[in-house]
């Protein structure tokens, strides 16, 4: 009966090793050519520069090119849908964001599960979202904002990068907490919406720290708050919904690297290890910083309990506001 106990050890402890030797030889062979970044938004933009920053201070850590390739459409769920069918091989990996693993899920018929397709690798950054209103709004806080939009809805429009962005379901989020209405003009991108609301087209917007920083200077819009849990470091100034009394709406932009299911772990584990050591490098701090971003780093499992917590987040907001990305 002994025998019979030793042997499935005996098994088990070969199995254990030659897994580690596998795991091992991935590590030693892995990478041989260069890796792709795959971005689901235009050049240009702070998801592109982000990853730009990231990607140059990785293939050092690497000692192998990691090169930026931008596959803009659909709320970024081309790109997430080319990189989860890509193989496993760690030469193919996402650019993520609050998109692609949050919102999109309630909003559209995907063709990739962010969570069963995915392996996380890890979290990269985040950035506040802004709430901005025209210099020729007629407000000048948040809660004279509120009172225009119950007293007369129809003299404001807010302005959008399009149907089922973040500057959508956040403006859409303050709406329902705030029971205020409001016009939604989609644009194609953040930049053209930012070019209306600047030019008083539309006089509301929720954007990126990132999109709205460079113009505050200019006067043509006023950031009244943050939508966040915290005050920016860039805008120390400005005060965040919730100190303001609207509860609720706080949307951090956020930003993190995902692979293809199939992939070994070994090499996800080595992604995440190269990813945090960038993110501790003063000069990548400086950069982030510069564009309104915090690195924030994590383990890969932190990460796919964080995309897990906002999938459900988003499908309750989506559900409760009646949005459609139609």
């Amino acid at each position: 009966m002994q025998a019979s106990f030793r042997v499935p050890a005996l098994a088990a402890g070969v199995t254990a090793f030659a897994l580690s030797l596998g795991a091992a030889n991935v590590q030693a062979a892995w990478p041989d050519h260069p890796i792709t970044i795959v971005v689901p938004t235009a050049p240009g933009g702070g998801n592109d520069a982000f990853a730009r920053v990231i990607a140059q201070k990785m293939g050092e850590g690497l000692k192998q090119s990691v090169i930026v390739v931008n596959k803009a459409g659909a709320q970024g769920a081309i790109a997430s849908e080319y990189v989860a069918r890509a193989p496993g091989d760690g030469y193919t990996i996402l650019f993520g964001y609050i998109a692609t693993h949050g919102i999109n899920p309630a909003l559209q018929k995907l063709r990739y599960d962010p969570v069963k397709d995915f392996k996380p690798i890890g979290m990269l950054a985040s950035s506040p979202t802004l709430l901005v209103v025209s210099s020729g709004a007629g407000v000048n806080s948040v809660k004279e904002l509120i009172a225009k939009a119950k007293k007369d809805p129809d003299s404001l429009s807010y302005a959008s990068a399009g149907l089922g962005t973040a500057p959508h379901v956040t403006a859409e989020l303050f709406k329902m907490v705030t029971g205020t209405n409001m016009l939604h003009v989609p644009y194609k991108g953040s930049a053209p919406a930012m070019t209306d609301t600047l030019a008083g087209t539309t006089q509301v917007m929720f954007p990126s720290l990132f999109s709205a920083y460079p113009h505050l200077a200019s006067g043509k819009i006023k950031a009244l708050a943050l939508a966040g849990d915290r005050r920016s470091e860039v805008l120390k100034d400005v005060p965040t919904l919730e100190e303001l009394g609207v509860k609720g709406v706080s949307v951090p932009q956020w930003y993190a690297l995902f692979a293809p299911a199939s992939t070994d772990q070994a090499i996800v584990d080595r992604l995440n290890k190269e990813l945090n050591a960038a993110l501790r490098d003063p000069d990548v701090i400086a950069k982030f910083k510069e564009q309104g971003a915090d690195p924030q780093s994590s383990t890969p499992q932190e990460l796919g309990e964080f995309v897990k917590s906002e999938v459900a987040r988003w499908k309750k907001v989506v559900e409760a506001a009646k949005l459609s990305a139609e």
